[in-house]
C-alpha cells in the first residue's frame, strides 16, 4: 500500500452542523452547557499547546513521563503491528511508542482535523520511511471503523480525554472500542488521577490566565462561525472540584446580565448576572474506577502504570 492514505469518514459539512447543533442543545439547556471540543480551533489549539508547558499544568508531563520510561513494556506486553491513536493531533507523544513498537507496520491515527492529520503524517514518514500510516479523519466518540490492517492493533487513548466524557459517555465510549477489538489487540488508555484540590484547581486556572483564554476562546469560535455576539471579556473563567463527582468543572460566569443573539441560529440567549456556562467536565480517577468501567465494557486491566508523583496512569486492557 502507498505509505499514506487518508480516509474521510465525515461529511464536508459535519463539524458545522455538530457545531450548530451543541450550540443550540446547549445553550437552551439549564443549566447551560458547551462541548470542550470547541475550544480547539486553530488558536485554541495553540493555547492548549501554550498550557501543557505550565508549571500547574502537570498531566502532559507526567504522561510523558509514563510513556518514557514504560514504552518497551507497553510495546512487550502489546506485540502490537498496528497502533490506532484516537484523537492524535500532532502525535507528538505517540512517537514514544513508535519508537518502543518494532514489529510496527501501520500507524493509523483518528482526528476529526484533516490538516492536523496530514502534517503529522508528513513529520512521521520523513522520520520512518517503512511505516504505512492510514489517517481516519473521524469523531472518535461516534461509531468508528478501522481499517484493515495486520494484528494485534493496539488502541490508544492518551491525554486523560476519557475524563472529558460524562460517566454515560464513556460508558458508551469504552463499549464502542471493545466492540473493534479482536483477540489480542489491547487499549492503552490515560487517566488523570484523584489528587488534592488545590493542585487540580491550579492545573485549570493558572496564575498567567493561559486557561482562562482559552475557556473564553469558546465563545469566540461560536462569534465567528455562528454570527455570535458573545462579548468575552464580560464572563470570568471559573474552575471548580466537585468531590462527589471527583471532575473539575470549567465555566463561564457572567459579569453582568446578558442578551446574546446567535444570528446563524436565530437564537436569543439570555444570561443572568453571575449565571455560568459549564464548557468541560474533567473526570479524576482511581485504579479500581478504571478497572470497574472497563470491565462494564467487556475489558480486563492488565497492566497499571504511574508517574513517579502518582499523578497519572497509563493502563493497558484486553477484551474478556
Amino acid at each position: 500500500m502507498s505509505p499514506f492514505l487518508l480516509t474521510r469518514t465525515l461529511p464536508a459539512d459535519a463539524t458545522d452542523a455538530a457545531l450548530r447543533a451543541d450550540v443550540l442543545s446547549g445553550l437552551t439547556a439549564q443549566p447551560k452547557t458547551l462541548p470542550p471540543k470547541w475550544f480547539y480551533d486553530a488558536h485554541g489549539s495553540e493555547l492548549f499547546e501554550e498550557i501543557t508547558r505550565l508549571a500547574e499544568y502537570y498531566p502532559t508531563r507526567a504522561e510523558r513521563e509514563i510513556l518514557i520510561a514504560r514504552a518497551d513494556d507497553i510495546a512487550a506486553a502489546s506485540g502490537a503491528k498496528t497502533l490506532v491513536e484516537l484523537g492524535s493531533g500532532s502525535s507528538e507523544k505517540t512517537r514514544h511508542l513508535l519508537d518502543a513498537l518494532p514489529e510496527l507496520h501501520t500507524y493509523v491515527p483518528v482526528d476529526v482535523s484533516e490538516s492536523a492529520l496530514a502534517g503529522a503524517a508528513e513529520a512521521l514518514l520523513a522520520e520512518r520511511p517503512g511505516l504505512s500510516v492510514h489517517a481516519l479523519v473521524a469523531d472518535f466518540t461516534h461509531a468508528l471503523e478501522l481499517p484493515d490492517s495486520p494484528g494485534p492493533r493496539l488502541v490508544a487513548f492518551l491525554g486523560g480525554t476519557l475524563g472529558n466524557l460524562l460517566p454515560e459517555e464513556r460508558a458508551e465510549f469504552l463499549a464502542s472500542v471493545r466492540g473493534r477489538l479482536s483477540p489480542g489487540d489491547a487499549l492503552l488508555l490515560g487517566t488523570d488521577l484523584v489528587k488534592d484540590e488545590a493542585t487540580l484547581v491550579a492545573a485549570y486556572d493558572d496564575a498567567a490566565g493561559v486557561t482562562a483564554a482559552f475557556d473564553k476562546n469558546v465563545l469566540t469560535v461560536v462569534n465567528r462561525e455562528l454570527g455570535a455576539d458573545f462579548p468575552p471579556d464580560d464572563f470570568e473563567h471559573v474552575a471548580l472540584w466537585d468531590p462527589h463527582n471527583e471532575w473539575i468543572e470549567m465555566r463561564l460566569r457572567a459579569r453582568r446580565a446578558l442578551t446574546v443573539k446567535i444570528r446563524e441560529l436565530d437564537l436569543v440567549v439570555q444570561f443572568e448576572e453571575g449565571e455560568e456556562l459549564r464548557t468541560e467536565i474533567s473526570a479524576k480517577f482511581r485504579e479500581d474506577k478504571v478497572r470497574e468501567e472497563l470491565a462494564a465494557a467487556g475489558l480486563r486491566l492488565d497492566q497499571w502504570w504511574t508517574d513517579t508523583a502518582g499523578r497519572f496512569a497509563l493502563s493497558l486492557a484486553t477484551a474478556h
